[in-house]
C-alpha cells in the first residue's frame, strides 16, 4: 500500500515502516496524551520538551495543547526536513499527527481530577509519559519537538551535540514553568518529572533484563569454564591478557549470566579458586544465544 505523506510521495513499504511500527507509534502518542491531559496540564507541570512548553502557553492563554503542539512542530519539521532521512520524515510527521489527534480527543480527561496531590500527579504522569516515549523510541520514532530543535540548532552550533542542545531546551522549559506559575515548587516538580521520564523511557528501550558480566582472571580457568558449562549451561570466552607489572601471560574468562545465576557462579568460582580475581559488571541487555533474540 502506498501513502503519499509528503510531496512526491513516500512509500511506507519501501522505507521498511511496518504496521507494527505505526501501531506502536500511535500507542506511544496515546499514552503521552493521557499523561499530559490527565496529570501534567491540570497542575501546570511542564516536564521539558515542546509539550511542556505547550503546557506553559496553555496556562497563560488557554489555547488547547493540541493546537500549540501542531503550531510549534510544523515550522520545526519544515526547517529540519532536509536534515532527516525519508524514513525519519515519515515517522516524525506520523508522530506529530498522532500526538496532535490524541491530545485533541483526550482533552476531556483534563476535567477529571484524578488527584489533587501535585507530586502524585507528577509521578503518575511521568510513568505514562516515559512508557509512551519508550515505545516511540524503540522504533526510532519521534513526535518532533526538541528532537527536531536539537537537529536544527546543531547546524548553527556544530560544537554542541544534539543531546546537549535537547537537554538545554528541556531545562529552559522546566525553569520557565516555575517562572510563569510564580511557584518554585512547580519548577521542581517539572524537574522531577523530567528525570523520571528519562529513566522510565530508558528502561522501556533497554528492557528489564539486567544481566551480569563476569570477567574472571584465574590460573584454573579451564576448571572454571568446564564447571560453568556443566553447572550453569553457559558458554564462556577466553581472552588473552598480560599483567602490566609482572608481564605474565594470563587467560581471562568472559561470562554473561542472568541475575538469578550470579550467586551460583560466585560460589562455583570460589570453590575452584578462592584467590582468583573477578570483575562483575551490570549489563542492560544481552542478546543472542542463551538470551533474548536480536530484534
Amino acid at each position: 500500500m502506498y501513502y503519499n505523506i509528503l510531496r512526491g510521495g513516500i512509500n511506507l513499504k519501501k522505507e521498511n515502516i511496518t504496521f507494527l511500527d505505526v501501531l506502536t507509534l500511535f500507542i506511544g502518542c496515546f499514552l503521552m496524551s493521557l499523561s499530559l491531559n490527565m496529570f501534567f496540564n491540570p497542575h501546570s507541570v511542564a516536564p521539558g520538551g515542546i509539550t511542556g512548553f505547550a503546557i506553559i502557553v496553555n496556562s497563560m492563554t488557554g489555547i488547547p495543547l493540541w493546537v500549540i503542539n501542531l503550531t510549534l512542530n510544523i515550522p520545526l519539521f519544515i526547517l529540519a526536513y532536509k536534515i532527516l532521512s525519508k524514513k525519519d520524515c515519515v515517522k516524525t510527521i506520523l508522530g506529530i499527527i498522532f500526538l496532535t489527534l490524541t491530545l485533541k480527543y483526550t482533552i476531556g480527561l483534563s476535567e477529571i481530577h484524578v488527584t489533587d496531590d501535585v507530586l502524585l500527579a507528577s509521578i503518575s504522569g511521568s510513568i505514562l509519559m516515559g512508557v509512551g516515549l519508550g515505545f516511540i523510541f524503540r522504533i526510532n520514532g519521534t513526535t518532533g519537538g526538541t528532537d527536531l530543535l536539537g537537529l536544527i540548532l546543531n547546524r548553527f552550533f556544530p560544537s554542541l551535540s544534539v543531546p546537549i542542545l535537547m537537554g538545554s531546551a528541556d531545562c529552559i522549559v522546566v525553569i520557565l514553568s516555575g517562572i510563569v506559575t510564580k511557584e518554585i515548587e512547580i519548577g521542581l516538580y517539572s524537574a522531577i518529572s523530567l528525570y523520571i521520564i528519562v529513566k522510565i523511557s530508558d528502561i522501556i528501550i533497554e528492557g528489564f533484563n539486567n544481566s551480569k558480566s563476569f570477567t574472571i582472571i584465574s590460573d584454573k580457568y579451564k576448571e572454571i569454564s568446564s564447571s560453568i558449562l556443566e553447572e550453569l549451561d553457559r558458554g564462556a570466552t577466553i581472552l588473552k591478557g598480560e599483567g602490566v607489572y609482572t608481564g605474565n601471560k594470563k587467560n581471562v574468562l568472559l561470562v554473561i549470566v542472568s541475575r538469578r545465576q550470579v550467586v551460583t557462579l560466585k560460589k562455583l568460582v570460589k570453590e575452584i579458586d578462592p584467590n582468583c580475581f573477578i570483575i562483575i559488571t551490570s549489563i542492560n541487555e544481552a542478546l543472542g544465544n542463551g538470551f533474548k533474540s536480536i530484534e
